[in-house]
């Protein structure tokens, strides 16, 4: 090989490598300008990430306060909860107490006019004391909503009454009417609580 030969080689390798070295030079320059920190972003972008950074911050403070009044209102409604399974539990124990209280009187009554059948001969004063106690009794079932339902000439309603009869109209107008009625019914506030029954004219 000739002395100009390897002059030429040699200068062909260092040519290549200046190529080389020029190449990852300026690949480690892009990599550097990629790689720019918050002060060297321009000024708007700076501005949209302060942006954006705020409402994170805000959210994460609404999440926080919702959770918080989430917890509290978990915290009430068991305490709700709790108090009126108390308060029904003592409805129910003492609930029928001031009814129970308001007939002692009757019985009392009743007790009088017993003790007073032992001792008087007089019926008609007993019939009037039996009658003014039984008086007595209606007017406090009326004072607590129950009052007797009216039957005899009223239209048959198989949602309010109970037939345990049926017979021949009298009358044709009559027909489809109550014309007996063997037990009186009640109504608790305008609900039936014991049924009438009654003798229905077909």
């Amino acid at each position: 090989m000739s002395k100009k030969t390897k002059e030429k080689d040699l200068q062909d390798i260092e040519n290549k490598d200046i190529k080389a070295d020029n190449i990852d030079t300026a690949a480690t320059e892009n990599a550097e300008s990629e790689t720019t920190t918050d002060e060297e972003l321009p000024i708007e972008e700076q501005d949209e990430t302060a942006k954006l950074t705020a409402e994170i911050d805000d959210l994460k403070a609404q999440i926080d306060k919702q959770k918080d009044d989430y917890l509290r209102l978990m915290a009430e409604f068991d305490n709700y909860r709790r108090r009126t399974m108390r308060e029904k539990a003592d409805l129910i124990k003492t609930g029928g107490e001031s009814c129970m209280k308001a007939i002692l009187p009757v019985i009392d009554d009743f007790e009088r006019a017993m003790q007073a059948v032992k001792n008087s001969n007089d019926v008609d004063a007993l019939k009037e004391g039996v009658s003014l106690i039984y008086n007595k009794f209606l007017a406090y079932l009326d004072q607590n909503g129950v009052k007797e339902m009216e039957t005899i000439g009223a239209e048959f309603d198989a949602d309010k009454h109970e037939a345990i009869a049926q017979i021949p109209a009298p009358a044709p107008e009559q027909k489809g009417k109550i014309i007996d009625c063997t037990q009186k019914g009640y109504t608790l506030n305008d609900v039936v609580i014991r049924f009438p029954k009654v003798v229905v004219a077909q």
